[in-house]
């Protein structure tokens, strides 16, 4: 009896651990295959963006234009506290409009 308990509860505890069906799991973002592009001011984003965000949140976001991510980065600073020194702003914001953004 103890033998059949036990059975059962494993199976249940490994049912638990598995996602349910029709469920989809997502890799982590580097599985995924996401990676911010190479170009000028991508040191400054991997130092300063990657700390609280995926490559993969940035490269989905919607296309924006310079000024639109100069007031995402100002947002960044401002209302969530995000340490991206004054110097590097400009770097920042050039490298997401010429990878991510439009003209």
């Amino acid at each position: 009896m103890k033998a059949l308990i036990l059975a059962s509860a494993s199976l249940v505890l490994l049912g638990a651990a598995s996602p349910p069906h029709g469920v989809v799991t997502i890799p982590p973002t580097n599985e995924a295959g996401y990676a911010f592009k190479p170009g000028p001011g991508l040191t400054e984003t991997t130092t300063h963006c990657l700390t609280c965000h995926s490559a993969a949140y940035v490269a989905t976001q919607p296309v924006l234009s310079k000024d639109q991510w100069q007031a995402e980065v100002v947002k960044m600073r401002a209302a969530y506290g995000a340490k991206i020194p004054d110097d590097a702003v400009p770097a920042i914001v050039d490298y997401l409009t010429t990878q991510y953004g439009k003209p």
